[in-house]
């Protein structure tokens, strides 16, 4: 019988707390001594310009036409039928086969910056660096309903199953962080009210090992369940647990190695360095007040504009990807007061999160993206809303070698379909592994038999003209 298996379990915990576990124990209770997850990559083919990505997701789609993309012929026609030449034989969502008219845009536009850039008045802090910011007015999208829109905005594919950009990063590259996980992802709602779930598969690793995938961290209450030891027990003994249980777990995959082993045995531990950086993390008291002010929060009020301290928090400690979900845009109805309301939880606190790290010299390797899931129809629906779109969008990128003051492509007139320079989320995908190091059609996972990449095998292109 295989001395392995004949072993008594408490005879070889013992033997592993004063061998393996003690090795491990002493690893865990000095997490500045922990090593960070390695990527696969090693040596990178391209300079390196992005050190981490801050993703801002707007979700439920935000309309480009009350926010970044201001369209004065749209207004003047206002009420008026939507003209068939942009709509005939196209797909709509919840407006197919219904009278389209004309819905001009709901607020005006004010210029910005050096160059004069037109964006919504209702976002005059975002205004004031307009000058760090990229405008891209041209974006497209494949998906026009909310849970396949972002599945193909998270991971260029709209069936379900596919990696996460964060994990493909992290798989990629590794973190920084050794106490802390490579992907992280917050979640905030809005005064609005429209709490559409956002499924944990938008952050999943899917086929790339498990321990790649992100986690989700809670903006109130307790960060993570189960954070805090049950009493009585101390963070000694549950080290000392950590680290027997690890033991075994190698030993284990010493005999089957199975990559999903070592994925448990990382997850253990980051679990339990976890249970000291995460309290640490969450507590911005240290901040100061000038800081609290600058982002417009309270501490643990759980608004956008705390998550984007705490993002900045994360990409002080190493942390690779970090993904933000601001939810409540999706104004079938209401758009104007909608944005409005939007504009006061976000406006503030994106300005904050730039100067910030460009106070800190930050800004020049963290790559930050504001995207929603796709745009809105400048037709209108109900009346007082707009349909999903995903003909034109507008987002925008900052930081890490992108150019700023610009505006990257434009729609037509009327903001129905992009026309110049347009752009894709595979686009943007590689020209964001571009700016992490990373050349994005060389960058794959074999997966059925197939050379799977986040950009695709559609011929994704670099957006030359948004880099310095």
């Amino acid at each position: 019988m295989n001395t392995l298996t004949s072993l008594h379990r408490r005879a070889f915990l013992g033997r592993a707390s004063q061998g393996l576990g003690a090795v491990a124990l002493a690893s865990l209770m000095k997490p500045a001594m922990a090593a960070p997850m390695r990527g696969v990559l090693g040596t990178l083919p391209l300079p390196q310009k992005a050190k981490r990505v801050i993703w801002l997701t707007m979700a439920g789609g935000p309309s480009h036409l009350e926010t970044f993309d201001p369209k004065p012929k749209l207004a003047e026609m206002h009420g008026k039928p939507m003209p068939e030449s942009f709509t005939k034989g196209q797909q709509l969502a919840q407006l197919q086969g219904q009278k389209l008219m004309c819905f001009g845009p709901q607020h005006k536009f004010a210029k910005f910056g050096k160059n004069q850039i037109e964006i919504c008045e209702l976002f005059p802090q975002i205004g004031s660096v307009i000058d760090d910011i990229c405008l891209i007015r041209s974006m497209t999208t494949d998906a026009i309903n909310h849970d396949p829109a972002h599945m193909f905005m998270n991971t260029g594919s709209q069936i379900a199953g596919r990696p996460s950009m964060g994990s493909w990063i992290t798989y990629g590259l590794g973190t920084e962080a050794a106490d802390l996980p490579g992907f992280v992802v917050l979640t905030s709602l809005g005064k609005g009210g429209q709490n559409q779930p956002i499924a944990a598969r938008q952050w999943s690793s899917g086929f790339l090992p498990s321990k790649y995938q992100g986690v989700q961290l809670r903006a109130k209450g307790d960060p993570v369940l189960y954070l805090t030891n049950p009493g009585g027990i101390t963070r000694e003994r549950q080290g000392s647990d950590v680290a027997a249980i690890n033991a075994l777990n190698k030993q284990h995959d010493t005999l089957v190695d199975d990559p999903e082993i070592a994925t448990r045995i990382a997850q253990y531990e980051m679990a339990f360095q976890m249970q000291a950086s995460v309290p640490e993390l969450m507590d911005v008291s240290g901040e100061g007040a000038k800081t609290l002010e600058l982002y417009g929060c309270q501490p643990g009020d759980g608004s956008f504009a705390s998550n984007c301290l705490l993002a900045r928090r994360l990409a002080e400690r190493g942390t690779r990807f970090i993904q933000l979900y601001h939810k409540d845009w999706d104004h079938h109805g209401g758009v104007k007061e909608g944005v409005a309301l939007k504009a006061q939880e976000i406006d503030r606190a994106c300005m904050a999160l730039i100067t910030d790290l460009k106070q800190r010299g930050m800004l020049e390797e963290t790559l930050i993206v504001w995207a929603g899931e796709f745009g809105r129809t400048p037709m209108s629906q109900g009346g007082s809303g707009r349909d999903h779109h995903n003909k034109a969008m507008s987002v925008w990128m900052a930081g890490a070698g992108i150019r700023g003051g610009i505006v990257h492509g434009a729609s037509d007139d009327l903001g129905y379909a992009a026309i110049d320079k347009i752009t894709t989320v595979h686009d943007i995908h590689a020209t964001m592994l571009h700016q992490l190091g990373i050349k994005h059609d060389a960058f794959s996972f074999k997966f059925q038999g197939l050379d799977a990449r986040l950009s695709g095998v559609e011929g994704a292109k670099l957006i030359k003209d948004i880099l310095v």
